[in-house]
């Protein structure tokens, strides 16, 4: 797209240019009487380039090839589009040349954008071309790991892209437990897109994990670019079930040997006293 230098305005083009015109351009097709594609040919989408808070201009092509003329509307989705005409009618086999604009949005992150520009006649048919916009600037690869947790049997973390280019992340995982390394799994591309400024929620199965240890938990997270990002969380796992008979266990002994020393201390209370032994010797005088 050259940059908007000019005031839009809309072209048609009659029936004794349009049959050369019929061969060009990929384009949309709404119906056998009209379509939309790219002014000039040979483009099957929009493409424009440019920095921040900058605007982009193009031409569409509407072209009827019916015998009766058509109304569309002209919209554009996903990116900040204006049109010259946003209703416009096309009179039979004519091409009508209708520029618009693209605004590059004011504080973008380098990197691309999609969007689409659609005509719709008025009998709800429609056509639609794709539009690339690519914003200039110094790319950034750079990304961090946040909130690193155990949860049951799974390593859960936050991934944040801080850079300016879309991130498709590796994942290596390793923790150390007191007697040594207890998890090492070397790094694996993760089926993730993470456009820039994005947060995603992650989580790493880990069903094998000890049952009495205490570890440290690091996932560490490297894009293309150079991007590097780690994390560590520390997790001590205790048999509570074992933890939970053994003091049962605990607790009834204790009650036992306490019941059997109360039972002796009733016992010893109720006994009488012993008595001395008195030896006759014959009758008192």
């Amino acid at each position: 797209m050259p940059s908007a230098a000019r005031v839009l305005s809309v072209s048609l083009l009659p029936a004794l240019v349009l049959p050369a015109l019929l061969a060009a351009a990929p384009r949309a097709e709404a119906a056998d009487s009209w379509s939309i594609a790219p002014s000039g040919g040979g483009r099957p989408s929009f493409y424009a380039e440019g920095a921040p808070g900058t605007v982009q201009q193009d031409t569409l092509s509407v072209t009827n090839r019916g015998a009766r003329g058509v109304t569309v509307r002209l919209r554009g989705t996903g990116l900040r589009v204006t049109f010259a005409e946003q209703r416009l009618r096309v009179p039979a086999r004519t091409r009508a040349e209708v520029p618009f604009t693209v605004a590059v949005p004011t504080g973008a992150t380098p990197g691309d954008l999609a969007g689409t520009v659609t005509a719709r006649d008025g009998d709800g048919r429609t056509a639609t071309v794709p539009v690339h916009l690519r914003v200039g600037g110094p790319a950034l690869s750079a990304l961090t790991v946040e909130h690193v947790a155990v949860q049951a049997d799974r390593i859960t973390y936050e991934l944040v892209n801080r850079g300016t280019t879309v991130l498709v992340p590796k994942l290596a995982v390793r923790a150390d437990g007191v007697f040594g390394r207890v998890l090492e799994r070397a790094p694996r591309t993760l089926p993730v897109r993470l456009p820039p400024g994005r947060r995603l929620r992650l989580s790493e199965p880990w069903r094998d994990r000890p049952a009495l240890d205490a570890v440290d938990v690091r996932p560490t997270e490297t894009a293309p670019g150079g991007a590097r990002g780690a994390a560590s969380a520390s997790v001590r796992f205790v048999p509570w079930g074992a933890v939970a008979a053994g003091s049962a266990l605990a607790a009834g002994a204790a009650a036992s040997v306490a019941v059997r020393r109360r039972r002796r201390r009733t016992a010893d209370a109720g006994a009488e006293p012993p008595c001395a032994e008195v030896e006759s010797t014959g009758a008192v005088t």
